[in-house]
C-alpha cells in the first residue's frame, strides 16, 4: 500500500446534495447511473464503517430541491439523521454546522460526491483542499447540468489538486485484496448490476 493511500481508517465519506429534485436536473450522465454510484458510496462506507457526512440544500422546498434520496435514509439512518440542512450556502464548506460536520470526522483524507458537480461540489472541494484536506472526487456518483459544465469543473477541482475517480476505483482502492476481511465486505458491492 502507498503511503498516500485511501483506508477505511484514514478517510470519511461526503455526500453532498444527492436530492430527489436537484438529481433531476442533472444532464451530464445517465441519473440511474448517478444515482446507483451514490447508494455504492453510502454501502461503502456503512460496510466500512467509515465517518459519513450527508448534507442537502432547501431540502423544504420540495418542489424545488425536496429530500435526499431515500436510499440514503436507509443504509445510513444514523448519519441522514444527523445530516446537515443548508438553507441555500452554494459553498456547503461556508457552513459553519457542515464545516464542523467535516473535522469532527477526524479525517484529512475525503472522498466527495454529489449534484452538481459544476456548483455543489467544486466549491467546497475548492475549499477543501485549500484547508489542508486531500480529495478524491467520485466522478460517476456526480452530475451537471450540461456535459460541458460537469468536465469543466472536474477540470478546475483536479488542477487544484483533486484526484478525480470512479466508484470502482474508490472500492478497489479501500479493498487492497479481495480476500481481505474488507475485502471481502466490498466485493459485492463493485459488482455492476
Amino acid at each position: 500500500m502507498h503511503k498516500n493511500a485511501f483506508t477505511p481508517d484514514n478517510a470519511a465519506m461526503v455526500l453532498i446534495d444527492h436530492q430527489v429534485g436537484t438529481m433531476s436536473w442533472t444532464h451530464s450522465l445517465d441519473i440511474n447511473i448517478v444515482r446507483k454510484n451514490a447508494i455504492k458510496l453510502a454501502q461503502i462506507a456503512k460496510a466500512l464503517e467509515m465517518p459519513v457526512v450527508l448534507t442537502s440544500s432547501m431540502e423544504d422546498q420540495i418542489n424545488f430541491t425536496g429530500p435526499l434520496i431515500p436510499e440514503l435514509e436507509q443504509i445510513l439512518p444514523e448519519a441522514f439523521a444527523a445530516r446537515i440542512r443548508r438553507p441555500g450556502i452554494v459553498n456547503a464548506m461556508h457552513h459553519e454546522g457542515f464545516n464542523k460536520a467535516v473535522k469532527a470526522t477526524g479525517r484529512e483524507k475525503l472522498f466527495v460526491a454529489g449534484i452538481t458537480t459544476e456548483i455543489c461540489i467544486t466549491f467546497p472541494v475548492l475549499q477543501m483542499l485549500e484547508e489542508g484536506y486531500e480529495v478524491q472526487v467520485s466522478a460517476d456518483a456526480s452530475a451537471s447540468f450540461s456535459q460541458v459544465g460537469n468536465d469543466l469543473a472536474l477540470q478546475r477541482m483536479h488542477k487544484a489538486g483533486a484526484a478525480i475517480v470512479t466508484v470502482p476505483q474508490i472500492v478497489s482502492e479501500l479493498a487492497l485484496d479481495w480476500t481481505s476481511p474488507n475485502g471481502r465486505k466490498l466485493v459485492s458491492i463493485i459488482e455492476y448490476s
